[in-house]
């Protein structure tokens, strides 16, 4: 980021290396792109394709959200965070040109797959290198510009999208390819790979963890040396750590074994499940009222104005608390602003509820992400933000699936019961674990 413009970048991101600001507009470019996804349905019923058949794709699609997020945090740590960004963002491009062009139901269903699979592959390596950028005091904040900068892009897309959309589906493909291709080139010029060091073996005797590596301070990209196949020996005692000289493999073995990321991680993915009813029972809901297709296009553009406004501040005020009891209080708001949605009959009760799920979703920005980045030693970052990114295809599934048959069959108001005492629950559980996260990470903010 260039140094003239200090006072044009909010105080919360300021001296983020130049590492996160890359990644950071290269995700406004491939967000830009993100049009085939949200018109998939329209374009499916262009080419014929409706009922049931069209159930076959869109599962498939979520079905690569499952994958892709696996398999790219092995390959983050295994080949590195560029080479798995490069193979995704490639991947689903050309996975792009092949829904458009499939000429069946099963065929289109392969691609849309390779489309979810090959992009979701991309997080949990951008996630790492954001983590190997900066140390464990500013990773929040370098997740939080992550996340501004999907909002900012989706925020546009929409946009965009009904605009292309009406002048012919082909322009969806195109773009969305080129803006893939396009964040491609950026990770290919702009983003280092971290340099590898030679395995570190230590002893066998318990110790807190060793610092975290530091870089050269003459290198001009700001990332740190990145551990090669090392365990930092990061732990909260021998309950919730792995044990130092412990045999590191490739899979997600390190992760199993961390009992305090196994608590997480589930507790995580039930907030996540929560917020992802905004994208399906939200829909539903206005529907159900009598109301056009309008009034939704009306709340994702409230949502998208309020965290693109507002994140950047918030963030900054946020920063004084403890990071555990900001996510419970954002999540409690997302999970009672979903309820909220149950008492809607009108508009402006539906845009009271988007109003508070969408402080809740400004209040929880780049948290998660950020604790689960502290927890993980350094040569698996990769496999841990993989973890975590799966977490999310898991919840966002489930939302799909789950959440629409409890509304169909058992009814609305057990869906918005559920998902206040779920988050609201899962809230609290949350902050109960800030002193066993506290202790894990202390040596990392000593260092």
């Amino acid at each position: 980021m260039p140094s003239s413009m200090p006072s044009l970048v909010p105080s919360s991101f300021r001296g983020l290396p130049p590492v996160v600001w890359t990644i950071f507009a290269g995700t406004i470019v491939n967000r830009l792109g993100y049009l085939v996804t949200p018109f998939l349905v329209f374009f499916l019923a262009s080419r014929g394709v409706t009922g049931a058949e069209t159930s076959y794709v869109l599962g498939a699609l979520g079905a690569g959200n499952l994958l892709g997020p696996a398999v790219g945090g092995i390959l983050a740590d295994r080949i590195g965070r560029r080479p798995t960004m490069l193979i995704g963002l490639i991947g689903a491009s050309a996975a792009q040109g092949a829904l458009f062009l499939a000429p069946g139901v099963w065929t289109m269903a392969a691609a849309a797959m390779l489309i979810s699979a090959a992009g979701s592959t991309v997080s949990p390596a951008a996630y790492a290198l954001l983590a190997d950028a900066v140390d464990s005091e500013r990773r929040r904040r370098a997740y939080a510009l992550f996340g501004w900068g999907v909002n900012i892009g989706t925020a546009v897309a929409g946009i965009l999208g009904g605009y292309l959309a009406a002048q012919g589906y082909w322009l969806l493909f195109a773009v969305d390819a080129g803006s893939m291709l396009v964040y491609a080139l950026v990770v290919a010029v702009r983003l280092p790979e971290p340099r590898r060091t030679k395995p570190v073996t230590k002893p066998e005797a318990g110790t807190e963890g060793s610092p975290e590596p530091t870089g050269d301070p003459s290198d001009p990209t700001g990332i740190p040396e990145r551990p090669a196949g090392r365990h930092d020996g990061q732990k909260d005692g021998k309950k919730d750590g792995q044990k130092s000289g412990q045999k590191n493999g490739i899979g997600y073995g390190v992760v199993l074994r961390d009992r305090l990321a196994l608590l997480l991680l589930p507790l995580f993915g039930v907030q996540l499940f929560v917020y992802s009813l905004t994208e399906v029972a939200l829909p539903l809901a206005i529907h159900d009222s009598g109301l056009s297709p309008a009034v939704y296009g009306a709340m994702a553009a409230v949502n998208a104005v309020l965290v693109v406004a507002l994140q950047p501040f918030v963030t900054a005020w946020l920063s004084r608390f403890p990071q555990l009891a900001v996510q419970g209080a954002g999540s409690t708001l997302i999970a009672l602003g979903v309820a909220l949605t149950g008492l809607a009959d009108g508009i402006a009760g539906y845009a009271v509820s988007v109003v508070v799920w969408s402080l809740g979703e400004v209040v929880v920005a780049g948290i998660a992400a950020g604790v689960v980045a502290n927890l993980a030693p350094a040569h698996a970052r990769g496999r841990y933000q993989g973890a975590f990114s799966w977490t999310w295809g898991v919840a966002r599934f489930a939302a799909l699936t789950l959440g629409v048959a409890t509304y169909t069959t058992l009814g609305p108001s057990v869906l918005w019961w559920t998902a206040l005492v779920a988050g609201t629950a899962t809230s609290l559980a949350t902050v109960a674990l800030t002193a066993r996260v506290n202790a894990r990470t202390a040596h990392e903010l000593a260092a």
